[in-house]
């Protein structure tokens, strides 16, 4: 059971999509995330939702292989390099992705290097996600983001942080990166992405986490995952008794930095 959420959405932390989302297309926000437990600062940022009913979490803490359950399934494709980074493994936490206010993340956490793609799709056949919020960062060239719903590529609208309307099909590091409001370990940008069904067409049943190069992995922490059919709304959602609201950082702004050093992929 996960201990009580202490964090509370602040509205300058996120990028809202308010505006009518186009035909079959999700919209996704940004935020730095929130705590899971308003006492421990150094297991990176989690969803707002972590504590509620209704949600599966995985922060890949307590093995260093693929998590999953009845409902949720991970699995590995391709033949590069797979890992989920160890706490002794002192060179690669470093990587990890920056918690709310850029705490160093002391947890472990998904890494996906070239030639390997982390594949998480709902175990039941007929099941869909309309929800899913994830950790992302330290972000690098060649990190890319997929979606898709019986097998067709999934399309989001999105508010840039200027406030203007974009649509994206791939979700790749230059995109990701701009969005990312917290600066981490070498510069590198991370931001808590939560990615909303506006109806049935756009349900996914797959999501894809890759990298498309060797300058670096892509890192994620956790995620978690509301299995439902059609529109997102939180409303849906059944809260667990006193759950104790708290602080985000305050974020959404891009954070563009020079790359002080560069990651390398075993």
């Amino acid at each position: 059971m996960f201990k009580k959420l202490f964090a509370v959405t602040a509205l300058s932390a996120i990028a809202t999509v308010s505006y009518a989302a186009s035909a079959q297309a999700a919209n996704f926000t940004y935020s730095s995330g929130g705590y899971r437990n308003a006492n421990v600062t150094n297991q990176g940022s989690f969803s707002e939702s972590v504590n509620q009913q209704g949600y599966e979490t995985f922060d890949f803490n307590g093995s260093t292989t693929l998590p999953g359950n009845d409902r949720v399934k991970y699995s590995y494709d391709g033949s590069g390099r797979t890992q989920v980074v160890t706490l002794n493994n002192k060179s690669e936490m470093k990587w990890a992705p920056a918690a709310v206010v850029a705490e160093d993340n002391k947890s472990q956490y998904l890494q996906v290097f070239e030639g390997k793609k982390v594949v998480i799709e709902t175990a039941k056949q007929g099941d869909t996600f309309n929800y899913f919020g994830l950790h992302l960062g330290s972000l690098s060239d060649g990190n890319v983001l997929e979606f898709f719903n019986a097998g067709k590529a999934v399309e989001f609208d999105y508010l840039d942080t200027k406030g203007v309307q974009k649509v994206a099909t791939t979700l790749t590091f230059d995109l990701l990166k701009t969005l990312a409001p917290t600066l981490g370990y070498g510069n590198q940008t991370n931001g808590f992405f939560e990615f909303f069904s506006q109806g049935f067409n756009d349900n996914f049943d797959k999501i894809v986490i890759s990298q498309s190069n060797n300058k670096g992995g892509f890192e994620t922490d956790n995620h978690t995952f509301r299995i439902a059919k059609g529109k997102y709304s939180q409303a849906a959602s059944v809260p667990e008794p006193s759950i104790a609201l708290g602080i985000l950082a305050v974020g959404g702004s891009m954070f563009v930095g020079k790359r002080k050093q560069q990651k390398s992929a075993k």
